[in-house]
């Protein structure tokens, strides 16, 4: 997987850091808010199962690297 580099002004980053969820990179949260698809809504996932995804995808991610 290649890689690239932005750059953005330090209140930009601030202001997009208040939307990045803490268990998020911010490639993560990048696509997650730049997907054309309707967001689940809150509740749709339990905590565990919400988890398990976040799991899967962190070693999915592992492993394609």
């Amino acid at each position: 997987m290649s890689r690239t580099s932005i750059t953005i002004d330090a209140t930009t980053k601030d202001r997009l850091a208040t939307l990045k969820r803490e268990d998020e990179t911010w490639d993560e949260f990048l696509i997650r808010i730049s997907s054309d698809e309707e967001p689940i809504e809150f509740g749709a996932w339990s905590d565990d199962d919400a988890d398990e995804a976040m799991r899967r995808l962190r070693n999915g991610r592992e492993r394609s690297q």
